[in-house]
């Protein structure tokens, strides 16, 4: 690993704490007296900014530099956390806001890091650097449950943990800024066209561009269908109670998180579409083993697709960066755009289940795999990868 990859990878733990506002709508909910939608806000602003920055910030970046996007989502982040350290949380509007900056941040820091990485890495890493971004990003999306739970086995409530949490945030994010702004990295050439919302909308017209950024928006619909359709699944199915049927949601995103770690280890020795491939055929082993219906084939088929799709997101992403590197700004921005695939996604996997029961739900994740083992397929990536 070479050292000017730490300041990155400190990146994607900051990039991280924006998946921490899953854990907040609970706490804002008693704090504020919230009815369920207004909580549900707090989840809506730090995951609307995807959609609504992604592609935006993607053609910015092509102007500015991906160091200085990467900063200013940092700076973003920060800001965040310091409006909640200085005012308090004793108003919602106001924790509302700093919500909308910690997702507006995560988004930016999404939109930079994943292409700056590549200009960090050594020649053939890229693949195996990305899917160990995601695993230091998944220890930071942990670290706001984390300190939760731990809180609550000393005895103590979530709303005693702000005093903690926060200014972990606040450091990490600070000592990420300071190491970003030491890198030296080599942006793209002044004589190269610049990018415009245009030219950024017009890649969808390279089919490998369309069939890549599709992936995207089905993968991260797959993986939020698996998270909110398990706990409801083992619930109706075993007779599970809703707090252990919870847990298993737990499970499946520290099984995601191991497998990017030893996916890193993988791609030091396989090419990325075949491990992506690979890793396709392995989530539907899982899935064949959830229709047999039996509570220990659904216990083990939870952590086998887990485990496969671990990778999936960074395989994709750096294939497609590697195979057109001079668009890797606009690229970004699609593909990041693409993660609103969770808003849409699990929703056929609800009618789907309403209609035929919550297991032939889980048939819409199952074809979200099919299709990214057919891209994976027919995809030719850069010769290098």
């Amino acid at each position: 690993m070479k050292l000017k990859t730490l300041p990155i990878f400190f990146a994607f733990l900051c990039m991280g704490f924006g998946d921490a506002v899953n854990s907040f709508v609970g706490i804002a909910k008693e704090k504020f007296t919230l009815d369920n939608f207004e909580a549900n806000l707090i989840a809506f602003a730090g995951y609307i900014m995807f959609g609504l920055l992604s592609v935006p910030m993607g053609v910015l970046q092509d102007k500015i530099g991906k160091k200085s996007t990467l900063m200013s989502g940092l700076v973003l982040e920060l800001l965040g956390v310091a409006l909640v350290l200085i005012l308090g949380v004793n108003q919602f509007t106001i924790f509302l806001m700093a919500i909308l900056l910690l997702g507006a941040g995560s988004t930016i820091l999404q939109v930079s890091g994943n292409p700056i990485m590549r200009d960090v890495s050594d020649e053939g890493q890229y693949s195996s650097n990305l899917s160990l971004g995601q695993f230091v990003k998944a220890i930071g999306s942990f670290t706001a449950p984390a300190v939760f739970t731990v809180a609550a086995l000393k005895g103590y409530t979530e709303k005693e943990c702000w005093p903690v949490l926060l200014p972990i945030f606040a450091v990490a994010i600070a000592i990420s800024i300071v190491s970003v702004a030491t890198l030296k990295i080599r942006e793209k050439d002044e004589e190269a066209k610049s990018a415009s919302l245009g030219t950024c909308l017009a890649l969808l017209a390279n089919p490998f561009v369309f069939v890549m950024v599709l992936g995207i928006f089905v993968y991260v619909g797959a993986e939020v269908c698996m998270a909110s359709g398990l706990p409801v699944y083992f619930k109706a199915k075993f007779g599970f109670t809703p707090e252990l049927a919870t847990q298993f949601v737990t499970y499946f995103f520290i099984a995601i998180m191991i497998g990017r770690f030893f996916g890193a280890m993988i791609l030091k020795r396989m090419a990325p579409k075949t491990f992506l491939v690979a890793t396709s055929v392995f989530s539907l082993l899982g899935f064949v083993l959830l229709a047999l219906g039996s509570k220990g084939l659904s216990i083990a088929a939870l952590f086998i697709i887990s485990l496969g799709f671990a990778n999936i997101f960074p395989l994709i992403f750096s294939i497609t960066i590697d195979k057109m590197p001079e668009k890797s700004s606009e690229l970004s921005g699609l593909m990041i755009t693409a993660i609103c695939g969770g808003a849409f996604i699990p929703l056929l996997m609800g009618k789907l289940a309403d209609i035929f029961g919550n297991l032939a739900g889980f048939a819409v994740p199952a074809l979200c795999i099919v299709y990214i083992l057919a891209a994976a397929a027919v995809a030719k990536p850069a010769k290098n990868s």
